[in-house]
């Protein structure tokens, strides 16, 4: 196996990370309003109910229904309740509050997350299992059906908060109540007699354990994770097994086919990205994990399939995966449908996750670049500037009816945007023995330890997405000898880089898109890296039939859109007809200071009349249209919006 092979990259803790700048300002929306926000909408809905034992069970609080709109009413014991998913919630809000905390020290919200892990204490079993919805509502259901009610899923959410709980205030006690419930599920889970062969319906045991066993140093874990990945999709197979064991019917199940939970074949037989979008995110990011953990390249194989079935056939310019509804997931090849695009923002979280784990066995642009693009785009979009109200669905086209909501029937993408943002950090940073990779850039500063013993302060000043110039300050606490690898993003054409002020050559240097800067550093040392921010139209390929004809504006890692508050009502009637390379630029107060496209276009005039047909065409003028980026929508004044615009004069002009 080469070095390169065998290189295992991690992120860094998200402690090691302060920031300031555009993530900055998200992270302090997030202190001041969403991390307590999350908690008071988890005590509306009744979720602390649900974990205090010293209150009666609150029962069935959200009626359970049918997974799917053709099983009999007979199958009682395959139906849900969004309630079943409370635990995941809570693990999510106490993650994201968490974070907060690291960033700025609140002692009434924690105390409160105090109280919850108390409660969770108390609840616990003593063999180490913990969920409300079985322990509290239904104690005879406990692990008879993995395939649809999600007891794996809340535990892996409950076990990342406690990592996350563990590493920003030092408290052990939900790091130690969720290690006790690991290694009860270690005896429940394997080979072995008595074992049950099975997994979750709905991935995400995987990638918590991992990260369980990084905090903990405990492999057991990671074997366990490993056993969930390798067991999924094998025949017999195991839902079906369940079903029999527990009388149900195999055949009546959400969708009629595993490909709904990635489990229709083993992983690594796997070459099409299909099913629920956020199951299937989840489900790679723990192959990558193992893949990294393990130097597993049978995993990371069929990973590298899997990444280019989704980014070439099967997701949006800005980074959102799933455009159906009625799945929550994926449909055909080129099917990327705008005004009715589901696009949830748990799903582009997930994909954030998967391409920065796929970054575990080396940096490489063609992972970083689209954790990019779907971070500042697909995920970005789903919590408001002022951190209180949040996106489920991102469509790229509204009509002017599609708006924030405080809360939702399953308020999965509040906590998940949340706590991405709030752990942002530790996704532009990571390190191996002895290189440093910074994969997302940004105003901060990031502590390394290297596998020499050496630490290294790096200081990244910039305005960066809004300007391209962006310096380093290299300060190890002696001088050692490290890799310093920075990305170079495909759309950089013109990048420059310095080291000390004397120029490199960025083609002797780069490597899978990053350039490698392997020296002798010493405090002091500097880096000026140069990435050109120059407005772009993207053109979709031809068999995207939703955008035949038109094309969208990027500016750097940032898709644009257009909104009535800027530019007025009837959007379509605008046609890009020039380069935008020549848009003017302005900055939004209202939107901090983000950077606006004025774009040279044609409008349609207003003079039709009330005829609904009529043989002579519009009428168009030279106008300008005012492009904010996509991710700051409906934060002003509500109204259309459109990403994707007519291009017919600048594809004629080409």
């Amino acid at each position: 196996m080469s070095d390169k092979q065998s290189r295992q990259f991690r992120p860094l803790p998200v402690p090691n990370v302060e920031l300031a700048g555009l993530f900055g300002d998200r992270q302090d929306a997030i202190c001041n309003s969403t991390a307590a926000t999350l908690l008071d909408r988890c005590v509306e809905a009744g979720m602390i109910k649900a974990i205090d034992v010293d209150q009666p069970s609150p029962g069935i609080v959200i009626p359970q229904k049918s997974m799917s709109p053709t099983m009999p009413a007979t199958e009682q014991k395959a139906m849900v309740s969004t309630q079943m998913f409370w635990d995941s919630d809570l693990g999510k809000s106490i993650e994201t509050i968490a974070y907060s905390l690291y960033r700025r020290r609140n002692p009434e919200l924690e105390a409160r997350a105090d109280a919850i892990i108390d409660m969770y204490e108390k609840m616990q079993d003593e063999d180490g299992y913990l969920n409300a919805w079985f322990q509290r509502v239904h104690p005879d259901r406990r692990w008879t059906n993995l395939r649809d009610h999600h007891e794996l899923y809340c535990a892996g959410h409950l076990i990342e908060a406690a990592v996350a709980y563990y590493q920003a205030t030092g408290k052990r006690k939900l790091l130690d109540i969720m290690s006790r419930f690991a290694d009860y599920m270690i005896t429940v889970f394997g080979h072995g007699e008595g074992q049950l062969r099975g997994y979750c319906g709905h991935e995400e045991i995987e990638l918590a354990l991992v990260k369980l066993a990084r905090a903990t140093g405990n492999k057991t874990y990671l074997d366990l994770a490993k056993y969930f990945i390798d067991e999924r999709g094998t025949q017999p197979h195991y839902f079906d097994t369940e079903a029999r064991r527990d009388g149900r019917d195999p055949q009546n199940y959400l969708f009629g086919t595993y490909e709904y939970n990635q489990a229709h074949q083993p992983v690594r037989d796997q070459t099409k990205v299909v099913g629920h979008a956020v199951r299937a995110m989840y489900l790679y990011s723990g192959m990558a994990d193992i893949a990294t953990e393990y130097n597993d390249d049978t995993l990371t194989s069929a990973l590298e399939t899997l990444w280019d079935d989704l980014t070439t056939k099967q997701m949006y310019v800005t980074g959102g995966i799933g455009p159906a509804a009625s799945n929550e997931g994926f449909t055909d090849y080129y099917d990327l449908p705008n005004e009715s695009a589901y696009a949830e923002t748990c799903a582009s979280v997930g994909l954030v996750f998967w391409a920065n784990r796929m970054l575990g066995r080396g940096p490489n642009r063609r992972y970083a670049d689209i954790m990019e693009v779907a971070l500042y785009n697909g995920a970005m979009a789903g919590l408001s500037q002022d951190g209180k109200t949040f996106f489920y669905e991102n469509p790229l086209e509204s009509a002017g009816r599609h708006h924030r909501w405080t809360w939702h029937h399953c308020p999965c993408c509040p906590p998940n945007i949340a706590r991405l943002l709030a752990s942002v950090g530790s996704y532009m940073y990571a390190a191996a023995d002895n290189e440093i990779a910074v994969h997302l850039y940004g105003e901060s500063k990031a502590r390394v330890p290297l596998a020499n013993g050496v630490t290294v302060t790096l200081s990244q000043t910039t305005r960066y997405p809004w300007d391209g110039a962006i310096r380093f300050e290299v300060n190890p606490d002696r001088a050692a000898r490290f890799a310093l690898s920075l990305r170079i993003p495909e759309w950089a054409e013109g990048a420059t880089l310095a080291v000390n002020g004397t120029p490199v050559d960025l083609a002797t240097v780069t490597v899978d898109g990053y350039a490698r800067i392997e020296r002798d550093w010493r405090a002091g040392d500097s880096v000026d890296l140069t990435l050109p921010l120059i407005p772009r139209a993207l053109f979709a390929n031809p068999k995207v039939r939703q955008d035949a004809g038109r094309a969208a504006l990027m500016r750097g890692p940032l898709v644009y859109c257009v909104e009535t508050t800027d530019n007025g009502h009837d959007l379509n009637g605008i046609s890009l007809s020039s380069n935008p390379a020549s848009a003017k630029t302005t900055e939004i107060a209202a939107l901090e200071g983000a950077v606006a496209l004025d774009v040279a276009v044609t409008r349609e005039t207003a003079d039709w009349g009330a005829d609904l047909y009529r043989t002579a065409p519009p009428k168009g003028i030279p106008s300008t249209a005012r492009f904010v980026p996509y991710h700051l929508w409906d934060n002003r004044e509500p109204g259309e919006m459109l990403v994707w615009l007519r291009a017919d004069q600048m594809q004629r002009g080409a």
